[in-house]
């Protein structure tokens, strides 16, 4: 990947409280343009030998790649999960515009 490619990375919280907080915490900080949180969804996952369900609220960070390590870092820092779900998908394309905005965004020179 170069570093100005835009990504996608999916975690979730779980709770509100927590979602926005990790939210507004990493766009303060430059390390997404946007975070999308969703609605609560139920959760079911295979956890040390046992099968777990929880409710969690999704996010969906838009950055880029070279914002990637940083953001992963704070991620495991601001959540109360052990190990919490980080899930990076590369975006192969998207309007001009928008994609410029995102990698403004996370350089420091957003409009």
């Amino acid at each position: 990947m170069q570093q100005d490619d835009v990504i996608l990375v999916i975690t979730n919280a779980p709770d509100k409280v927590i979602a926005q907080h990790i939210a507004h915490t990493i766009v303060a900080e430059g390390l997404a343009a946007c975070v999308n949180i969703g609605a609560m969804v139920s959760s079911v996952y295979s956890w040390k030998g046992q099968i777990e369900s929880s409710d969690e609220m999704p996010l969906t960070i838009k950055t880029t790649w070279a914002r990637y390590a940083k953001l992963q870092t704070r991620i495991k820092e601001l959540h109360p999960h052990e190990i919490p779900e980080i899930l990076v998908l590369p975006v192969m394309s998207g309007e001009l515009a928008y994609m410029t905005w995102v990698r403004d965004s996370t350089m420091g020179t957003s409009a």
